[in-house]
């Protein structure tokens, strides 16, 4: 087969808030032929997305392609004009992005954005375009496809909107479609559908794609070929079976490692047995709205909900969006006050308000948010919002504050030097380590994790984990872990609780999972994890346990 994308020795070029340019892709080449699946994968700030963006003809605000050749079927898009370049987006090329949501705009109905680049590059008639789009809707396994277009993006689900996303770059049946993490933000179950429909389409159209992950399972079900990248530079390429079943470079190998986490195991002391549990949830019900007739909230996100956590060992919290996880985590913490039902901590209820709890109360008990981004503040150094709790619980100030947020920034692996720095100036691992020291700074009995994992790559993402476990010897902590990732919860915990439509499923041992799991809910949760093989999609039911 010829080959539709070339990539020689691609330069790209960033200038940094200070004004320092920094080479950012550092003489990349890679080919892809004609109806072709190529990923790259590769951590954070790796490039893959800088790069899958020259195939658009497009760079970043502040980068420049400063060298190389980015050829789609024989033509160079650096070489060529802006309006060009134009003319082949959304024909010859098409792109999904990571968050469909930021695809669409919320005041348009669906069908009138999906037809939008029909309507640009004067490709059909519009009855012909909205019929395609149908044919599309069809293909991609959405619902009503005859109706579903009629809706505004705010009307679907996350799953539903990333195949419109998808739909809306297909129309123009393009020759190479650009993923951009397609799935990141999806619920394993929803992925599972979803990563059906992208192949299904893609092999029926021929097209060849480019997939940007960091995900080596989801890569593994959808892709030829594997580029490794980290640093801007390829580390290694291979098919897909050779990069996972038998990688050559020390970063692939770091990766296929870090996927699969050793499984956490902890034994209570016969003393923390015989005591009340740290943590007790009792029947809790709460959720979101103003309560009706009844006194319950519009929308009931928990419904009697009860779990315990003994001292020393670890909670897992798994379910898809919706399920009741996070807001499991904010009721415990008295951040969203229950309607009925009680927290017990060491045997003794807690204010349903964090408000109303004593602050000895609040010091033992913890919690760490998914997104650091948000939870940091942006105009506070790493010294001040590590500094905060000392202060408010332990009085320290001055010098001895200081020294204390040196110790707790090498607790959670972290140079000294950092403690001047703001959070922008972090990256997403070091962010969540400093969210995570903040707590520790408390010296908490529990740590609520909420999916602090989730928006992290799998190196990252394990080297946290690895720290949870050290803390939690040295420590004597005990973690609740929100999580929707299997994997994860193996990776940390010693139960897990499932959870779906605000109810608890089952409590298993993590060494079951996953084939202890005995309701169908469980079952089909587990199976829709993916797997590290690159048959394991094609190979499942096409309808799982629990569907």
């Amino acid at each position: 087969m010829a080959n539709l994308v070339e990539i020689r020795d691609l330069k790209v070029r960033a200038q940094s808030d200070s004004g320092r340019l920094i080479e950012i892709i550092r003489g990349v080449s890679f080919e892809a032929a004609e109806g072709e699946v190529v990923a790259l994968i590769g951590e954070s700030g790796s490039g893959k997305s800088t790069i899958a963006l020259t195939l658009m003809g497009h760079t970043r605000a502040g980068c420049e392609i400063i060298g190389g050749q980015v050829r789609l079927a024989g033509r160079d898009l650096v070489a060529m004009s802006e309006a060009e370049r134009r003319r082949l987006r959304g024909t010859d090329v098409a792109y999904v992005p990571q968050s469909a949501a930021a695809a669409f705009n919320p005041a348009q109905r669906l069908i009138d954005q999906v037809v939008e680049v029909s309507r640009i590059h004067g490709l059909m008639p519009r009855q012909a375009a909205r019929a395609r789009a149908v044919e599309l809707f069809r293909a991609l396994a959405l619902p009503e496809p005859e109706t579903i277009g009629e809706r505004y993006p705010h009307q679907v689900s996350g799953g539903q909107l990333q195949r419109l996303a998808a739909a809306m770059a297909l129309i123009g049946a393009p020759r190479l479609m650009i993923f951009d993490e397609p799935t990141t933000a999806l619920d394993v179950t929803t992925q599972i559908e979803v990563l059906r429909a992208f192949k299904q389409v893609m092999k029926q159209g021929g097209m060849a794609g480019l997939y940007v992950s960091h995900d080596l399972a989801v890569v593994a079900q959808v892709a030829d070929r594997i580029v490794v990248l980290k640093d801007g530079a390829v580390q290694e390429t291979g098919t897909t079976d050779d990069i996972i079943n038998r990688p050559q470079h020390p970063y692939t190998k770091e990766l296929i490692a870090a996927f699969r986490p050793v499984s956490h195991a902890t034994v209570a002391s016969p003393a923390a047995a015989a005591e009340a549990p740290i943590l007790e949830v009792r029947n809790l019900v709460a959720g979101y709205g103003r309560p009706g007739p009844d006194g319950m909230p519009r929308v009931r996100a928990l419904d009697d909900v009860s779990c315990r956590l003994e001292r020393g060992r670890n909670l897992g919290v798994i379910g898809e969006s919706g399920s009741g996880k996070s807001t499991l985590a904010r009721a415990i913490a008295g951040l969203l006050p229950p309607v009925s039902g009680e927290v017990l901590l060491g045997g003794q209820a807690l204010a349903p308000d964090v408000a109303r709890r004593a602050k000895e109360d609040l010091r033992r008990m913890q919690i760490c948010f998914q997104l650091a981004d948000t939870a940091l503040n942006p105009l506070r150094s790493v010294s001040d919002i590590i500094g905060r709790p000392l202060t408010f619980f332990h009085g320290q100030r001055g010098r001895a504050r200081e020294a204390r947020v040196e110790e707790l920034l090498e607790m959670v692996r972290l140079p000294r030097a950092m403690k001047h720095r703001l959070p922008l100036e972090l990256s997403g691992g070091q962010k969540q380590r400093v969210n995570l020291a903040r707590a520790l700074a408390a010296n908490p009995e529990i740590v609520l994790c909420d999916e602090i994992t989730s928006a992290l790559d799998t190196v990252v993402a394990a080297a946290i984990l690895e720290l949870l476990d050290e803390l939690q010897r040295e420590l004597d902590l005990s973690y609740v872990f929100i999580s929707h990732d299997l994997s994860t919860v193996q990776a940390i915990c010693d139960e897990v609780m499932v959870m779906y439509g605000g109810r608890t499923v089952e409590t298993l041992q993590a060494s079951a999972l996953p084939e202890g799991a005995t309701q169908d809910y469980s079952r089909l949760l587990f199976a829709s994890v993916p797997q590290l093989d690159t048959g394991w999609l094609d190979g499942l039911p096409e309808r799982l346990p629990g569907t």
